[in-house]
């Protein structure tokens, strides 16, 4: 085979590469499975096209997911605490089985991990 036929052959696999994974991420993304929060906005639109709402059902729609959102918010206040307790617990069991030097990079990697729960705001 010549050099264009080689070239030809690699330039045909990173596009592959390149085609395959931006569709495999628009297919994650639009399927929701990157997404963590719930978005009004987008539940509202999906069932207005879906169930072909009127004007009246769409407001009537907004107002129960709002109150919905509260609801949960104020539940979520009430659990975070206790999940925070048992996430605590839980570290400090796994710190009585480590040695000295494992306990020092444990303690690396849950600072890591607390600080990305504070960037995602979770």
């Amino acid at each position: 085979m010549t050099r264009r036929a080689y070239l030809y052959f690699a330039l045909i696999f990173v596009l592959g590469v390149i085609v395959g994974g931006a569709g495999t991420y628009y297919y994650i993304w639009h399927a929701g499975l990157l997404r963590r929060t719930f978005n009004r906005e987008r539940a509202v639109a999906h069932l207005k096209s879906e169930l072909n709402l009127s004007d009246s059902q769409i407001s009537q729609l907004r107002q129960i997911l709002g109150d919905w959102d509260k609801k949960y918010s104020v539940l979520q206040g009430q659990v975070e605490p206790q999940f925070n307790t048992l996430h605590e617990q839980t570290r400090d069991r796994i710190r009585q089985i480590l040695t000295p030097e494992q306990l020092q990079k444990f303690n690396e990697i849950a600072r890591r991990n607390d600080e990305a729960r504070k960037r995602r705001g979770s």
